[in-house]
């Protein structure tokens, strides 16, 4: 499509095509019954032609009105336009059959009725067949419509999966580093101030001149400190990363509700967690509602979540639920390192990390830790 046919379409207003559409039924109607019309015949007209306002929200109903002006007169305009807006609305290939057989019955019918087979039946079985035929026509090109809607909604979700993965890539590679960084820090740099501390500590024993026992005792307790603040140094270097430039600050329970909000899923959020549990756990919790709302977005197209918090005297958690997907899921690319590293953080607050689906058709992933896992 043309970039010039593409802006078209995006200005173009719903109603003005349905308001085109409502005219040219009209017109058709009037076309082919000049001044023969009753008004029992004009009125179904109206009703017919008037109800393609409605074929966006409801159109089955909207075809069904289009039957009695297709009886009385050989009209096209509108039974083809509902034919084709029930096509691109639905995925019920019976239901698209029936509606095509129907229409080419309702065509085929004289009006009074007593005159459909009075005449030559091979001439109304021949014009049943053609008018099948063309019911036909709207209603595969609604239903390629509809898969070209689909095929662009799977490709988008497939970039997304991709984005993802290479997002993915990204943090495993960094987490390697920051993991070797630890290594290093705490097989040399921790082993040499813990030499510092032991001789500092012997040089405050052996130490006759109070001044000298001052000094050591001051070296000792800052090799002290500095060993304490490289363990978290350490800590925070195996803790799993995000983002390629989240170095820190790392997220928080404040920062839920700019998840929830740019994860592109229908999501509520109900709860609360203690306002006292430790920025390891809270970044737990945001980590497994990150990864369980991007698991729905990728295995679950059109599906909702819930997301809640909860505690209570001994545990405190989260748990997230999606419904059935509404879509066909697209096989994606995974790199199953999510959850591995989901349970591999509620052991490190002493918790328990389970994911299971539910009976309705969705999926339930929760993370459980003690009250004082700190």
């Amino acid at each position: 499509m043309s970039t010039g046919r593409a802006q078209w379409r995006r200005r173009e207003p719903p109603w003005a095509v349905d308001a085109g559409l409502v005219v040219l039924a009209v017109l058709d109607a009037w076309i082919n019954l000049f001044d023969e019309g009753t008004p029992l015949v004009w009125a179904c007209v109206a009703i017919g032609s008037a109800g393609l306002f409605l074929r966006r929200r409801f159109p089955l109903t909207v075809f069904l009105l289009t039957l009695p002006m297709t009886v009385f007169m050989d009209v096209a305009v509108a039974p083809i336009a509902a034919l084709y807006t029930l096509a691109t609305s639905t995925r019920n290939r019976h239901l698209l059959v029936g509606c095509a057989l129907l229409h080419a019955a309702a065509s085929t019918l004289a009006w009074p009725l007593s005159d459909t087979f009075t005449g030559d039946r091979t001439w109304t079985l021949i014009q049943f067949a053609y008018t099948l035929a063309t019911a036909s026509a709207p209603v595969l090109f609604g239903q390629l419509v509809q898969a070209r809607h689909d095929v662009a909604r799977q490709l988008t979700e497939v970039e997304e999966a991709r984005e993802h993965e290479r997002a993915l890539h990204a943090q495993t590679v960094l987490a390697r580093e920051r993991a070797q960084l630890a290594r290093e820090m705490h097989d040399v740099v921790s082993h040499q101030v813990s030499l510092i501390a032991v001789q500092a500590g012997a040089l405050q024993v052996a130490a006759k001149d109070p001044d000298a026992r001052e000094a050591a005792r001051t070296i000792r307790s800052l090799s002290v400190n500095t060993l304490d603040e490289l363990r978290h140094m350490v800590t925070l270097l195996r803790a799993s990363g995000g983002k390629e430039t989240e170095l820190a600050p790392q997220p928080t329970l404040a920062d839920l509700q700019q998840l929830i909000a740019n994860s592109g899923i229908e999501t509520t959020l109900t709860g609360e967690l203690p306002a006292d549990i430790s920025t390891t756990a809270q970044r737990a919790v945001y980590r497994t509602i990150q990864e369980a709302l991007t698991n729905v977005r990728k295995h679950a197209p059109g599906a909702r979540a819930e997301v809640r918090l909860w505690h209570d005297a001994r545990h405190f958690g989260v748990t997230v639920t999606n419904t059935a997907p509404t879509r066909p899921a697209v096989a994606l690319p995974s790199s199953r390192q999510g959850q591995i590293g989901l349970r591999e953080r509620a052991e490190l607050l002493h918790g328990t990390f389970t994911a299971e689906p539910t009976p309705q058709g969705g999926y339930k992933v929760e993370l459980r830790a003690p009250a004082r896992s700190d």
